[in-house]
């Protein structure tokens, strides 16, 4: 018996093997002066291949720090982190430059950051290209596919300077689209846009998604980006706290809706982040009391230690007081 609940085990799959992007206790702690600041705590993430969600968090929470590890820009220090079936921790600095040439695609909020200002668009896409060493032919038919998949195809001729804000980053996505990464990070990508013109954006991210099947993730602190995503992971003090999922329903007339359902998330060491106001709604801090029930689990405000009492005295004591 124990021999054949051994080999189970061995046989159990990996965590997260069946996905494109794999956060495993993640941990990068940054030296600064005599102090070391934690970034991420042990963060756990998975997600899928073809998928299109979002990062959200507050200054401090570590998005910004999760997204340059997938991306290669920065190394964890413990933990495991797989994107695209690449170990980012065992990885040379070649693999890595290799890494972003290939696997990934980047577009910062800033949006004179993601062009070359000499360039025109169609040059700024077919630079990456040529860096791979796609001939000339196929290179002029990719860059007019993907700058016809932006809505720009017209502007292929114009410099950066001749395009607006929204123009300039949807050229930019064409940019990341170039050598067909698996995944494309976005940081940011409608920060200095307004409304209007961010929807347009996020629109030409959407084309990424379902034309080409690249996976999409979007860093950002703005919540109501979330609208936009078919998932949107929240972090926390360097952890995942919470998941929105939306799904689109079709009711009995034929009529759509999209459902969002919002889920506080439990990692691998069994941790889980209360919202604040549910903690300030219920008193809740320092010890809790659980309790398992057939399908949920209670938490209750926790009570003080209480003072220590007298005992009461037991019966052969209360004999001897009668005597």
């Amino acid at each position: 018996m124990t021999m054949s609940l051994q080999g189970k085990a061995a046989a159990a799959p990996a965590y997260g093997s069946e996905s494109l992007i794999v956060c495993d206790n993640l941990v990068r702690i940054y030296q600064v002066g005599r102090i070391e600041v934690q970034a991420l705590q042990g963060l756990d993430l998975l997600i899928d291949d073809g998928e299109m969600l979002a990062i959200v968090g507050a200054s401090g929470s570590g998005k910004s720090t999760l997204l340059n590890i997938l991306s290669g820009l920065d190394v964890p220090t413990a933990g495991r982190a797989v994107v695209a079936g690449r170990d980012l921790l065992a990885m040379t600095s070649a693999q890595r430059l290799a890494f972003r040439r290939e696997a990934v695609g980047f577009v910062w909020q800033q949006t004179a950051r993601n062009l070359l200002p000499y360039l025109t668009a169609a040059e700024n896409v077919a630079l990456p290209m040529s860096f791979a060493g796609l001939r000339g032919r196929e290179r002029r038919r990719r860059t007019g596919e993907l700058l016809g998949a932006m809505g720009l195809r017209e502007l292929a001729d114009r410099r950066p300077g001749g395009l607006s804000g929204g123009q300039q980053q949807r050229v930019a996505i064409a940019v990341a689209l170039a050598n067909r990464p698996r995944v494309l990070f976005a940081d940011e990508p409608t920060g200095e846009l307004d409304s209007a013109t961010g929807d347009e954006v996020f629109a030409a991210l959407r084309a990424a998604n379902t034309r080409f099947g690249t996976t999409i993730v979007i860093v950002t602190h703005d919540a109501a980006v979330s609208a936009q995503v078919q998932r949107t992971v929240a972090i926390r003090d360097g952890r995942t706290s919470s998941e929105v999922v939306r799904e689109t329903t079709i009711d009995s007339a034929g009529a759509s809706s999209v459902i969002a359902r919002e889920f506080a998330v439990l990692d691998r060491a069994g941790r889980l982040q209360l919202p604040g106001e549910y903690r300030s709604a219920l008193g809740l801090k320092g010890r809790v009391r659980l309790e398992l029930e057939r399908d949920h689990v209670g938490i209750w405000p926790g009570v003080d230690r209480p003072a220590s009492a007298p005992t009461e005295p037991d019966a052969s004591e209360q004999a001897g007081d009668a005597r």
